[in-house]
């Protein structure tokens, strides 16, 4: 039997429910000497502010088990570099381009939203994890009341798809999913990093230049399939799930928990054959299974 992959998320017509996620997959042209990028569902570039971020100084990635730690810092070259330079590149493939945007105060991702307003940009994921410097560094994604302005003023600044990326690092991730929608998202996507810390015990010191960091990778999956089937029942738009996903039977995992398309991360830096590696494996699994359409998969965990 054969599979059809195509799924429609958010009206964005996808060749696959498998989409590249945002900080680990550069701004796609990167890859283009790895896979066809035409037969990759979406992109969802680096983060991208209004003006250059520099970063975190340091030591920015250390490995763990099962997992990395990383504090890169959302460096970025900002929206006028994307759109000199890496847009027109990514026009030249046939996929959806997810802009992942960031800021430091809801003003800045509503300016980052309408300067990105363009064509060839597909949809906006927005990075709540950063910290509101108005509010002593608290972040945007752990408070429902932050993450509902900042939902808000991206969707006075853009008629784009909006996609909100909601933090793990919370006591209840369902009340800021209900916050975003409630205030128009158009989506959500979940989990981003969790917050560890690495040690060397020789020095006594932190890995990192930042102390913590944020855990990805296989580590993180059992966390995020419980936050992702949570949300997915709590919310009435679309989800979108990612954590841990290295495998076709990963990604069949995130779908039966309700989401309905997937991000793979971590494992595109582990190698850079992953996503086709993975989109081949769901066409396997769909077809040993009879599964014609990919999309019956979706929420179909009997709990």
């Amino acid at each position: 039997m054969s599979t059809d992959l195509n799924v429609n998320f958010l009206g964005i017509r996808m060749k696959t429910p498998i989409i590249a996620a945002s900080g680990t997959f550069g701004f796609g042209v990167e890859y283009k000497d790895y896979m066809d990028l035409s037969q990759i569902g979406a992109i969802s570039c680096k983060g991208i502010a209004i003006t250059p971020w520099d970063g975190n100084e340091g030591v920015r990635i250390a490995e763990t088990s099962s997992g990395i730690l990383n504090c890169i810092g959302l460096e970025n070259p900002g929206t006028n570099v994307f759109k000199k330079r890496y847009l027109p590149e990514l026009k030249k493939y046939d996929v959806p381009v997810i802009c992942n945007i960031v800021g430091k105060n809801p003003e800045e991702y509503g300016m980052v939203a309408k300067a990105l307003s363009v064509e060839g940009v597909d949809a906006f994921e927005v990075n709540i994890s950063c910290p509101n410097v108005k509010c002593g560094g608290i972040a945007f994604g752990s408070d429902p009341h932050m993450a509902a302005e900042v939902t808000k003023a991206v969707k006075r600044n853009t008629d784009l798809p909006v996609i909100m990326k909601l933090s793990p690092n919370v006591t209840d991730i369902v009340s800021i999913a209900r916050a975003v929608e409630n205030a128009g998202a158009d989506a959500v996507s979940l989990i981003n990093t969790l917050l560890g810390l690495a040690i060397d015990v020789k020095t006594r010191r932190p890995i990192l230049g930042n102390v913590t960091g944020g855990l990805s990778g296989p580590a993180i999956k059992p966390v995020a399939l419980r936050m992702v089937w949570q949300v997915a029942h709590a919310v009435h738009i679309p989800v979108c799930g990612m954590g841990g996903i290295m495998t076709g039977t990963d990604a069949v995992e995130f779908m039966m928990a309700g989401a309905d398309t997937v991000q793979v991360g971590t494992a595109s830096l582990a190698s850079p054959y992953a996503i086709s590696k993975i989109t081949d494996e769901l066409r396997m699994w769909c077809e040993k299974n009879n599964i014609s359409d990919v999309n019956s998969i979706v929420d179909t965990l009997q709990a």
